[in-house]
């Protein structure tokens, strides 16, 4: 059968591979209209890099295979973007910044081999928040731009996955790898529909899902994992199997889940936002979850105290992977030195100076486990199999080119961006637990809510397949009209 454009740019990542792989659809017809679409949407600043000619020998390789040798590949023919700060070996890791530009690392991450392994096509690199050091993903440098959101392009997609997430949403491909150290995968999986996961990473030893040694432009090798971006739930657990070697979610049903509502998270919330949340509560609630209201008053503090980690961790952490990646600019005051973006600039100024490195010690060593012992502590004694709040505490704010959107409002009341965005998603990334966000809803206004759901570090597997089960109540949000 032909395929419409409409009808390819549908599909989900799963619709796509089982196309491709039954030969109802040609991966080279199907790459051929992804970087078409691209090509027609670079003003929404995705990309840094489009794969073009690689993408199509690579989707050529795909349809030249037997119907046996795809049927062994479980993403056969899949275009995918890649995070600009993740190491790909065909295209350029540049952090988003000037600085490394046009560098190509020697080797790919493995998470991107493994995925690469198993037909996967490398569409592009997505554009991201510059150096992952904020949550907006305006991205000033010339070889990128600020990433602008589908549902209106006037506003931030979130970040510093954005371009990832833009990219999903937008339909330019159906499943990204991004990465998130405190919320960079989930906040603009939220703000513009789409699903994003971030796994567990617990102490970063054993517990670690995704081992990606030197092969991420780090913040934090306490915090930092790569991870999916997807429309679907079902597509991230798809990446999630082929990264880890999983087998197939467990059986889960709604009826008998105990959710916890963590107090801290559902409070002060954009009233637009909550009223998105608790629709989607009420509908999970109807299908027969039970809700447990959880106090966890001493949350916020905690996680105050752990705050120095990532800010300490990145001076030694990003100085190692330019070593290591044999990169272009071997310091960080070299790699200071062409920053472009004004707020990564005053991030970077901070890093250099290292005020939280007497703090370091204590946040690590005290404050991170009492807060993973809470955690542990909430889901064994109020017996719950997950935690669900929104994922962000307003919806899309207005992009602003100049001040990299420094300020928004909540509830009339004027708050730095990055604080304001990342206080619902940090506490699971300083926990390390895997947390998982998906589409609840749209706002009067029609922008994007997302819901996270958060689980014991290890229990991602499950996580996952609560996450399909909600969905599935739930359902998809109506695609951006562009």
């Amino acid at each position: 059968m032909a395929w419409s454009v409409d009808e390819q740019l549908a599909l989900t990542a799963s619709e796509a591979v089982a196309a491709i792989r039954t030969g109802k659809l040609r991966a080279t017809d199907y790459v051929a209209t992804l970087l078409a679409r691209a090509a027609a949407l670079a003003s929404l600043n995705a990309l840094t890099v489009l794969n073009m000619e690689g993408a199509l020998a690579a989707a050529q390789r795909i349809d030249a295979l037997s119907p046996d040798e795809k049927a062994r590949l479980p993403l056969a023919g899949l275009p995918i973007v890649v995070k600009d700060n993740i190491n790909t070996a065909q295209l350029q890791t540049s952090g988003g910044t000037p600085a490394l530009a046009g560098f190509t690392p020697k080797t790919n991450a493995r998470s991107v081999q493994r995925l690469l392994d198993a037909g996967a096509v490398l569409l592009g690199k997505a554009n991201m928040h510059e150096l992952a050091c904020g949550i907006t993903s305006t991205n000033l440098a010339a070889h990128a731009g600020p990433v602008r959101n589908p549902y209106d392009p006037g506003l931030i997609p979130g970040g510093s996955s954005g371009g990832n997430a833009v990219a999903v949403a937008a339909r330019i491909a159906p499943a990204g790898l991004g990465t998130d150290t405190n919320g960079s995968n989930r906040i603009p999986a939220a703000l513009t529909g789409c699903v994003g996961f971030r796994p567990s990473v617990g102490n970063g030893g054993a517990e670690r899902r995704y081992h990606d040694p030197d092969a991420v432009l780090p913040l934090s090798h306490t915090r930092d994992t790569v991870g999916p971006i997807t429309r679907t739930v079902a597509d991230a657990a798809l990446l999630d199997a082929v990264i880890t070697g999983d087998d197939a979610l467990p059986a889960v049903t709604l009826a008998g889940l105990r959710i916890g509502l963590p107090a801290p998270l559902w409070d002060d919330l954009d009233p637009a936002v909550e009223a998105v949340a608790r629709t989607a509560q009420r509908a999970l609630e109807a299908a027969g979850v039970s809700f447990v209201e959880i106090g966890m008053p001493e949350l916020m503090r905690l996680i105050e105290q752990t705050s120095p980690v990532t800010a300490h961790e990145t001076l030694d952490d990003m100085r190692a992977w330019l070593v290591a990646n044999d990169a272009p600019v071997q310091t960080l005051q070299e790699l200071a030195l062409s920053i472009a973006s004004p707020d990564v600039r005053k991030v970077f100024a901070a890093i250099l100076a290292d005020p939280f490195a007497p703090l370091y010690q204590a946040a690590l060593t005290t404050w991170r486990p009492r807060l993973q012992q809470l955690y542990a502590s909430t889901f064994a004694t109020d017996r719950v199999d997950a935690l669900l709040f929104p994922t962000t505490c307003l919806a899309a704010a207005p992009l602003d080119e100049i001040r990299g959107s420094s300020m928004v409002s909540v509830n009339g009341t004027a708050r730095d961006t990055m604080t304001a965005y990342l206080r619902n998603t940090e506490p699971a990334a300083s926990a390390g637990l895997p947390g998982l966000s998906l589409p609840a809803g749209r706002t009067a206004d029609g922008l994007p809510v997302g819901i996270e759901l958060d689980g014991p570090v290890g229990s991602d597997r499950r996580l996952l397949a609560i996450g399909s089960a909600c969905e599935q109540i739930l359902g998809a949000l109506a695609p951006p009209i562009i």
